[in-house]
Order: C-alpha cells, then sequence, then structure tokens
C-alpha cells in the first residue's frame, strides 16, 4: 500500500519570496537541514542532519532534481537509508507555488512510500508541517 504526504499552507508573499526558501541552499538550512542543494535539473545533493539511530536513520538523504519551473514548480528524489547503509525509503517531493492575488499558495507532495514505518511515516508528515510552518516565520521576519 502506498501512501504520501500532502499539505498547502498559504504565504502572504509573493511566489518568487518563498521560491528562494525552497532554491537557496542556504536559507533551506534554515527551515530544513544542511544541504547542498543547486536549482539545476540533475543535479545530485544531500540533506544532512544528525542521525537517529532509534529510528536507524543514518542522518543523510540522497537526492536528485528532477523538475525545475521558476517559481512555479520543483522536484526531487528523496532517498533515505538506514544505519547500515541500506535503503528505506524511496521517494519523491513535489512542490508547487501557486500565485494568488495577495500571495502563494505553497503545495507539498511527499510521494512513494511503500512498506511504511508508520513511526517515521508520522515523524516526516508531523515534520513537513513544521518546516512549512518555519518558512512562514522566516519569510516573516524578512518581510520588506
Amino acid at each position: 500500500m502506498s501512501k504520501e504526504i500532502k499539505h498547502t499552507i498559504f504565504y502572504a508573499h509573493p511566489p518568487q519570496d518563498v521560491w528562494e526558501y525552497l532554491t537557496k541552499a542556504e536559507l533551506m538550512d534554515q527551515w530544513l537541514m544542511k544541504n547542498d542543494f543547486q536549482p539545476i535539473v540533475g543535479h545530485r545533493f544531500q540533506f544532512r542532519s544528525k542521525p537517529i539511530p532509534e529510528m536507524d536513520w543514518n542522518g543523510i538523504i540522497n537526492c536528485k532534481v528532477s523538475e525545475i519551473m521558476p517559481f512555479k514548480r520543483i522536484a526531487y528524489s528523496w532517498t533515505s537509508e538506514d544505519m547500515k547503509g541500506n535503503t528505506t525509503l524511496e521517494s519523491l517531493v513535489e512542490w508547487t507555488l501557486v500565485a494568488k492575488d495577495n500571495g502563494t499558495e505553497l503545495q507539498l507532495l511527499h510521494s512513494g512510500f511503500k512498506e511504511v514505518n508508520i513511526i517515521m511515516f508520522t515523524a516526516m508528515n508531523n515534520g513537513w508541517i513544521q518546516n512549512m510552518n518555519k518558512i512562514a516565520a522566516l519569510l516573516n521576519t524578512t518581510q520588506k
């Protein structure tokens, strides 16, 4: 059974401002994880965090950019491993930005979960909500 994570949030900021938090490595570091992201189709990059042995996660997410439509859409693979280096998740993260009269609607779809570890899935589901809210806080503190 395949599961997916879907969230939508509205930001009272233009798509260009939201886009920066999805595509600039130094800004992504503020709300997600340390990374070497570049908004180039085919670019391989990693998100790095502290390993979580109790969840059997080594702290590294291997990714590859699969789609870039500036200010509208970005997608990348999201592959994680256990503490022994075995692949435990091969999935896809897709961000879609929809311009609204007074801001931007940001949609997240994280798909490809197959044999779902409910503890990890729940943690990731809640984590995405928290991270999207962090973007809101960062946008609000840098408001021009």
